[in-house]
């Protein structure tokens, strides 16, 4: 769905061109058009059909850009018309075009959700070739490159999508009766493109990529509605392996199970206790798993207490519609205790289908892997055991002296008050011992007959049984407790991550690495990477990760939840329990988003220099257009005084004339030069030829090629000073640059003061003015091109003097850096290695 108020978004889509998507689009223009809404036709491609015209009659048809391109003239959707025109519906056709060069948009679809982003709805119309997930296949299938394309998202969100279908046969005789295509373009294309293999095939991909999207819908109505039970709109197998011989039976009896129905997916699943010992076969379960894969299923882990539970949870999770079982492997003696987890699942499976299927290891027997209290800890249950064992004994020898003066009902309680100790301390199964031990102590040492295991009364024998009954009850009651605790920290647990999650995103702290980072922390994972994937046939490659060594497949992954067809979130390390999915697929979600607003950013950052190098030349061309136009104006007005036949000019005119062209030819090609020399700094491409040099050779040179304003510079250069390494030509570039701008600023009267002195390794020349100065917040903003600071006109120049000045400089290895001068102005320094002490500049 796109995401904007108001505009919506539908799409005719079908499996070649002529099945009646502009047909059915242009029905549907004419039928909200009925119902009083204001359409209007964007764009409609007839392609010379009479139908298609006929159906346009009647209908507000906008007029289309005309796009001049290679000398020829071309017409596209005019965009701004229809945002001007703001109807409530636009039909636009063929959703995939390639706009020519010169329009607003690359893509059609990008005008679309331009007028979308406006508050219209579109009507459009796509084919399944143009689809980017598709692109290659239709390629293989048809042997045509599609250069037309339109992402998937944008169809995927729109807010119906419909299929306009037809038979390849009744495609055919459309095409044969010139329906689709100019009669001379008939047989090329019932020979090529327009073959029964073909369209069946298009035909497929339509329906499956329509079916996904459906599928897509289906899951989104049923999470919202929070629908937990089960909708059979697609098959799903879920077949629950053990490791143990008969998986192997299963996963194929599954397979061929799901292969009955088109499109039916098969998912295997295995349940781990959360100690660690299911028994399960490691290698038992990497074969089977394997062969999940190769039958086009895919394997995943979960972990429960409650086996059936945990099954039936997954099962529900992934909308299953059948779960297959292993027919039990205990013997006949051990079902006769416990219903099984087969026949468990089956009682609770409400409307999942549950296969029990039968192998050759059924009824064999089985290891029973060892029954812990998983309700309490290690350390309590240990306790309890203890008070068990050695606590009942210790009882009974402390209350024989006392046998005489206690009567039968004080010593039962007294021992019911060690049991529920017992059962506080360590659960159900110490209670119990505790329980049966301690009637049996009360039955040999304090009950009539003593000394025997027999009871004389029927009153002590009920007692006795009521201290058993209540030890037990308290022994469940206490296991139960510690059951929901820990259920309810788990809640408090994952309310706490999901709080966490929350406050992370609204703190805008959705950095791809750190959500990561967190997750990893919160469960104690190995790693957690972000798999990604441009279309189903290509491998997974790494988007982001953090921790140890990464999953580079779903596969290497001990947990991995599937965020869409192109990311699947894979956690290495510890097994999560399948409670911790909810929490996990949250931050799979979220970290989805994070990696697309770090590909957002990126791409603005990628912008950033694009737009940066757009203002300079907006800037460039702004200050040029006004900076050149007055030397060319001077320059220009003076040769054609010159020329005039008409006007006699006196010897002195003349030659004011001339010298007017010559200043303004003269400022022009300073200007020319600097922007000449600045595109080549920035290009990275201005060399420099460094050698020895005088300075006092090429000062007076710089102050020369100032002209008329030579006479308000004083130098001082000394002439012993060391010999520099420079380019002369560049560095009388700078010298002429940083002098004539101290000259522009410093008042009459206050002459601009050359001054070179060495220091160390580099001699510093200082050209020192009495000007205004620059506050010190402002000295780097001077070096900054197209920046005339303080400047009040627009004749000084386009601001390239002191940035192009510094560029040279650096260029020859020296730097140039402002300073204020002592009682006012400023003093820019100039600094150039000294020849010999340091390494010639490149």
């Amino acid at each position: 769905m796109i995401n904007v108020p108001g505009g919506r978004l539908r799409v005719y889509l079908g499996a070649a061109p002529g099945v009646g998507k502009t047909y059915a689009m242009l029905c549907e223009g004419r039928r909200a058009l009925g119902r009083g809404r204001d359409v209007v036709v964007g764009l409609v491609e007839t392609h010379g059909r009479a139908p298609i015209a006929a159906l346009l009659e009647g209908l507000e048809v906008l007029p289309r850009r005309e796009v001049i391109h290679r000398g020829a003239s071309f017409t596209e959707l005019d965009v701004a018309a229809v945002l001007a025109r703001r109807p409530r519906v636009v039909l636009v056709d063929e959703l995939a075009h390639t706009n020519v060069p010169g329009s607003g948009n690359a893509k059609r679809w990008q005008d679309v959700l331009e007028i979308i982003a406006a508050g219209i709805d579109v009507i459009t119309t796509v084919n399944v070739q143009h689809l980017e997930s598709v692109n290659d296949v239709v390629e293989r299938i048809t042997g045509v490159v599609q250069r037309e394309t339109v992402p998937d998202e944008v169809v995927r969100r729109a807010d119906q999508v419909e299929l306009v279908d037809m038979s390849p046969e009744a495609l055919r005789r459309r095409l044969a009766h010139g329906n689709v295509y100019a009669p001379e373009k008939v047989d090329a294309a019932l020979a090529n493109y327009f073959r029964v293999g073909n369209l069946t095939a298009l035909r497929e991909l339509a329906l499956l990529w329509v079916a996904g999207k459906v599928d897509e819908q289906l899951d989104r109505y049923r999470a919202e509605h929070g629908i937990a039970v089960t909708w059979e709109a697609r098959e799903r197998v879920v077949v629950a392996l053990t490791g143990g011989p008969e998986g192997d039976t299963l996963v194929r009896r599954a397979a061929r199970i799901a292969a009955r129905t088109k499109g039916a997916d098969l998912l295997a699943v295995h349940v781990t206790r959360p100690d660690g010992l299911g028994g399960a076969d490691p290698t038992g379960l990497t074969r089977q798993r394997t062969l999940v894969e190769d039958l086009g299923g895919s394997y995943h882990q979960v972990v429960g207490d409650d086996i059936p539970g945990a099954l039936l949870d997954f099962a529900r999770g992934v909308n299953a519609t059948q779960l297959v079982l292993g027919a039990s492997r205990r013997g006949r003696f051990a079902q006769l205790w416990a219903r099984g987890v087969g026949v468990e699942t089956t009682a609770r499976s409400g409307s999942i289908d549950v296969h029990m299927v039968t192998h050759a290891e059924a009824r064999r027997g089985r290891r029973m892997p060892p029954r812990t209290d998983a309700g309490l800890p290690k350390a309590r249950r240990l306790t309890g055991w203890a008070a068990a064992v050695a606590g009942v004994p210790a009882l009974t020898v402390a209350l024989l002296p006392f046998r005489d003066v206690l009567a039968l009902p004080s010593e039962i309680l007294i021992f019911l008050l060690l049991v529920v100790a017992v059962a506080l301390a360590g659960g159900m199964w110490p209670a119990i011992t505790a329980a049966v031990g301690g009637s049996l102590l009360l039955n040999y040492f304090f009950t009539a007959p003593v000394g025997e295991f027999t009871i004389a009364e029927a009153e002590n024998l009920f007692a006795l049984v009521v201290f058993v009954v209540v030890a037990m009850a308290v022994s469940a009651i206490v296991d139960l407790a510690a059951r929901r605790t820990r259920e309810a920290a788990r809640a408090g647990a994952d309310a706490e991550v999901l709080s966490t999650l929350a406050g992370h995103v609204l703190r805008g702290d959705a950095a791809l690495p750190s959500l990561l980072a967190r997750l990893r922390e919160t469960f104690a994972l190995e790693s957690v990477t972000l798999l990604e994937r441009t279309d189903p046939t290509t491998p997974w490659h790494i988007a982001a990760t953090a921790g140890g060594p990464p999953a580079t497949t779903p596969g290497d992954a001990g947990t991995d939840v599937r965020i869409d067809d192109h990311l699947i979130l894979a956690a290495r390390g510890r097994l999560l329990h399948a409670a911790d999915r909810r929490v996990l697929e949250a931050f799979a979600a979220e970290a989805a988003v994070a990696l697309r607003q770090e590909r957002l950013r990126a791409e603005a950052e990628k912008a950033r220099p694009l737009a940066e190098a757009d203002r300079m030349r907006t800037a460039l061309l702004a200050a040029v257009s006004h900076d050149l136009r007055t030397p060319l104006a001077s320059a220009t007005a003076a040769v054609d005084g010159l020329r005039a036949t008409d006007v006699h000019w006196t010897p002195a005119d003349r030659a004011e004339l001339l010298d007017t062209a010559h200043q303004s030819l003269t400022r022009l090609d300073r200007l020319v030069a600097n922007l000449l020399d600045m595109s080549r700094l920035q290009a990275g491409v201005l060399g420099a030829s460094p050698q020895r040099l005088a300075l006092d050779e090429v000062v007076p040179r710089a102050i020369d090629d100032l002209g008329t304003v030579r006479g308000r510079v004083v130098c001082d250069i000394p002439a012993d000073l060391p010999e520099i390494t420079a380019d002369p030509v560049l560095l009388e570039r700078v010298l002429v640059n940083v002098i004539a701008n101290a000259v522009r600023y410093s008042p009459d009267g206050r002459p601009v003061l050359v001054r070179a002195s060495g220091h160390g390794s580099g001699v510093e020349i200082r050209i020192i003015d009495r000007g205004p100065g620059i506050p010190q917040e402002d000295h780097e903003r001077v070096f900054m091109p197209f920046q005339r600071l303080g400047d009040r006109d627009n004749h000084t120049g386009v601001g390239l003097g002191l940035a192009l000045s510094r560029g040279l400089a650096e260029a020859m290895g020296g730097t140039l850096t402002p300073e204020d001068t002592p009682g006012g102005g400023l003093t820019m320094i100039l600094t150039l290695p000294v020849t010999g002490r340091t390494g010639a500049a490149a």
